[in-house]
């Protein structure tokens, strides 16, 4: 049977029930920056050629230095965080696996596909442990103590709006991977890019499971370029603080109460959150709620020439 998995989007579902078109709607419903990194010009042979060793290894040594990845640990660029994900739980024998949550839950699903048992709390005894660090939606921090299992997975797909608190020194011990995304920090989630860095051997399977030329030839030359920009980096993660601060006064004034999240989502508690969502949704501003919780409200952050009209909605 097919697990149903709950994520945000799902705009053309929206735009059938209330209308509008595309453009008219703010997607508030993800945490992916939404002022992306530009397009460099790309050679003409990013779109024509197969993908060539040269353009992987540049893309690799970008992550290592943007990184500071252990020189022990493994870097593999992948068709996004998503294909890494599916793939992790194949590389141990089924047990049980620590999931804590609620967290993103593509980790859950997965691990179930192929037959582990999955705990939503930290179990020292578990034989695999998954944490997304910063969680999604919370965005709570994860600490070095609570990671020790034979397997363990850190989901970092927002941690480069705080770099500082990145786990990625775990990377080099035996049994561990760190999963980067680039679409989220980046604003470029239809690159499809993201990384495992780690265990050399399990690195290794993931590859050979990948296969040849998993990553596009732009999105490995767009990539490198990007992690290479430290400046545009420290600028976006100066916006988004500010962006996060000014949604979150626009939030409170109108009765949300602020619960978590990172620069890139905010997470409130409200009275009832299909309610807002609905509201919301009448002037074609889209938002994500939890089928596990009556109250919990995520909104992403407004690009900057849209904040007036999710302003006009509230």
């Amino acid at each position: 049977m097919t697990e149903t998995r709950d994520h945000g989007g799902g705009l053309d579902a929206a735009i059938t029930r209330y209308g509008g078109t595309r453009a008219e709607w703010l997607d508030l419903s993800t945490g992916i920056n939404p002022v992306p990194y530009p397009i460099p010009n790309l050679p003409a042979d990013a779109w024509t050629a197969l993908p060539d060793r040269t353009a992987a290894d540049s893309l690799i040594a970008a992550a290592r230095k943007l990184w500071n990845v252990p020189g022990k640990a493994d870097v593999l660029p992948t068709h996004g965080a998503s294909a890494a994900i599916a793939r992790i739980p194949s590389l141990a024998a089924a047990g049980t696996v620590a999931i804590p949550g609620p967290t993103y839950n593509e980790h859950a699903a997965a691990f179930r596909s192929y037959g582990w048992r999955v705990s939503d709390t930290v179990d020292q005894t578990s034989d695999a442990t998954v944490v997304v660090h910063p969680n999604n939606p919370d965005g709570r921090w994860w600490n070095e103590s609570d990671l020790n299992a034979p397997l363990t997975v850190i989901d970092e797909s927002f941690c480069d709006i705080a770099p500082g608190r990145s786990l990625i020194h775990l990377a080099e011990n035996p049994g561990t991977l760190v999963v980067k995304s680039f679409g989220k920090f980046w604003g470029l989630a239809g690159l499809r890019l993201g990384f495992v860095i780690g265990d050399s051997g399990h690195v290794a399977r993931l590859r050979d499971g990948l296969g040849p030329w998993s990553v596009s030839g732009p999105a490995l030359s767009i990539g490198a370029k990007a992690l290479d920009d430290t400046e545009w980096a420290a600028n976006a993660r100066d916006r988004l603080n500010a962006d996060a601060a000014r949604l979150d006064s626009m939030m409170v004034t109108k009765g949300a109460d602020l619960l978590g999240g990172t620069s890139l989502f905010r997470l409130y508690n409200v009275d009832d959150a299909v309610q807002w969502q609905d509201y919301l949704a009448k002037s074609y501003v889209w938002t994500r709620v939890f089928p596990y919780s009556r109250t919990w409200l995520r909104l992403g952050l407004p690009a900057p020439d849209r904040w007036s009209q999710l302003e006009a909605a509230l």
